[in-house]
């Protein structure tokens, strides 16, 4: 490739362009609904229409490209494939909307064939892992359906074609002749190596405007460097090691990238391998250790652990969650980062599903304290020493259990931030929305399971798009008598915001209620039992007030004070 060059000159027919399993897969997202922060897609249009807005004499540009040339005219992309990945699937939308208008011309029919797909041959290919429903779904458009996707990076494959389809469906014939143009014919820079090791030393010093990487990826990067320059006879098994490893590692991120991110994992991983839930900063670590010994046996070794701590995650995070109650629990609670170092080395060593579910239940309770205290007192402090010990020649949980425990009922000074007192102190008044609710769906559980033998618990996401509501509105409806009270300075200070005047409900629940007055409201809680239990509660004056709201604030409060 020349070092100046078009997107066509890229994608001619001659070149075949594959991203390498051992790179990320397509991050790339669409805009989500009621969002407005912009994303890489929606900008990726509207650049181009800009451009053409602009009545440009000059050509379009879409930065710089790095490959690693792997025959006459094979390339791996090493940076720039999210990019190029846009442009393939933009390119195959616009194809498929000029048929709308007419056959293609000869011109266009040629493009296609050198860019997109000739026959049987296609020119560019994602991961392995998603090629099969990139060409089903993007280029051959075989495929319809969207079920069974098992990648995330799979999933943002099929709506950005989805949503590039969309955004051309009131476009006409000459915005798709233009824009098509536009594209190819648009300049880039390129670097072509054959040096494998030089390709990464560029990748871990060049940023382009495509997602900056992660510390996973500089580290990832600086192995493969590491092992290029200091490998010795055993330097291409190492590589094909470390290949085969992300590759597994990327599969992960597909499946778990929403629940956790990965350069948290890469830190618990740290905190796993040195055996210290004091380790922070991964890429400082991690130079440090190539420093000694050239570091060949260490990159091994970690990128081994690494890849163990996604495969136990994906597991976590999926099979386990859906099996477990206990686990799905946890997770749903979040800001579970000081307990996930525990879980990993609990599967490393092989415990049971039951030992890694009373684990759960156990630091949920902690956890939850955290959340709610908000102390600046540090947990960590707390429990390393009982981390430290926990090894695979030392797997009880007891002493982990105990301190947590020890934590929760202590009056102790140095500990005693997070015990009962200070919890039953931190929930009487306004709380964090997202705690309040999973607060509140654990005790739409226990009203559930009241008086029932067998009682199977109800998972969090059965709630359709669970809300906070405030049962007695925070702004007075207009219309009196509404029932709710006097909203007197009291009233909005100190129960409008609490436990007694929250309620879980559906999101279109939530927006169907609203303001209306309490008989209204009152007759449309027949969904969850907290719901129809509220009519318990109204005064003898038939009110939702002040006595109403203590008298359920009381009940609530001694279900967290039972139960965490």
């Amino acid at each position: 490739m020349e070092a100046k060059t078009t997107i066509g000159e890229i994608l001619n027919g001659r070149n075949k362009v594959v991203v390498p399993s051992y790179q990320r897969a397509y991050a790339w997202e669409i805009p989500k609904e009621n969002r407005t922060r912009a994303t890489q897609i929606d900008v990726f249009i509207q650049d181009l229409e800009e451009y053409l807005k602009s009545n440009p004499t000059s050509p379009y540009y879409f930065g710089h490209f790095l490959f690693e040339k792997k025959g006459d005219y094979l390339f791996n992309i090493i940076d720039g494939q999210q990019r190029l990945t846009t442009i393939v699937i933009f390119l195959s939308a616009i194809f498929k909307k000029i048929t709308e208008f007419r056959d293609w011309t000869e011109n266009e029919e040629f493009l296609y064939e050198t860019m997109i797909k000739r026959k049987s041959t296609i020119h560019f290919e994602t991961v392995d892992y998603d090629n099969l429903l990139f060409k089903d779904y993007v280029i051959t458009q075989e495929r319809k359906d969207k079920n069974g996707i098992e990648t995330e990076s799979g999933k943002r494959i099929v709506a950005a074609f989805d949503y590039f389809n969309n955004a051309l469906k009131e476009k006409n014939e000459d915005y798709c002749t233009r824009i098509l143009k536009a594209i190819t014919t648009a300049v880039c820079t390129t670097h072509e190596v054959t040096d494998e090791s030089e390709a990464i030393q560029m990748f871990i010093f060049q940023n382009n405007r495509g997602k900056k990487p992660t510390n996973l990826e500089i580290i990832k990067a600086q192995f493969m460097y590491q092992v290029h320059l200091y490998g010795g006879d055993e330097k291409e098994a190492v590589i094909n090691e470390i290949k085969e490893r992300f590759e597994k590692i990327y599969k992960s991120i597909s499946s778990i990238e929403y629940k956790i991110s990965e350069d948290d994992v890469l830190t618990y991983t740290l905190r796993v391998h040195f055996n210290s839930l004091w380790e922070n900063n991964a890429v400082n670590r991690v130079n440090e250790e190539l420093t000694k010994n050239n570091g060949i046996e260490f990159v091994k070794e970690f990128t081994k652990s690494l890849a163990i701590s996604f495969e136990h995650l994906t597991r976590f995070f999926g099979k386990d969650e859906r099996e477990n109650f206990a686990i799905h629990s946890f997770i749903t609670l979040g800001g579970i980062g000081i307990a996930v170092p525990f879980i990993l080395k609990s599967y490393r060593f092989g415990l049971s599903i039951t030992v890694i579910s009373e684990l759960c239940l156990n630091f949920e309770t902690i956890v939850l304290r955290n959340r709610l205290i908000g102390t600046r007192a540090d947990i960590t402090s707390r429990l390393n020493d009982v981390y430290q010990g926990f090894t695979k020649n030392n797997t009880d949980i007891h002493p982990i259990t105990s301190r947590i425990h020890f934590i929760r009922n202590t009056q102790n000074g140095w500990w005693d931030y997070w015990n009962n007192i200070e919890l039953e102190k931190a929930i009487q008044g306004s709380l964090n929305h997202s705690v309040a609710k999973f607060i509140l769906w654990k005790y739409e559980n226990k009203l559930e399971a009241e008086g029932k033998s067998g009682y199977a618990q109800s998972r969090f996401d059965k709630i359709e798009n669970p809300e906070l509501e405030h049962l007695a509105p925070t702004t007075e409806p207009s219309v009196k008598p509404h029932g709710y009270g006097v909203y007197d300075e009291e009233f909005r200070q100190q129960y409008l915001n609490c436990l007694g005047n929250y309620l879980l409900l559906s999101k279109s629940h939530n927006c169907s209620v609203s303001n209306n007055h309490l008989k209204d409201k009152i007759n449309s809680y027949n969904h969850l039992a907290q719901q129809r239990e509220i009519k318990d509660f109204i005064t003898e004056s038939g009110l939702w007030d002040k006595e109403a709201i203590t008298n359920r604030k009381t009940k609530i409060v001694k279900f967290v004070m039972d139960n965490f």
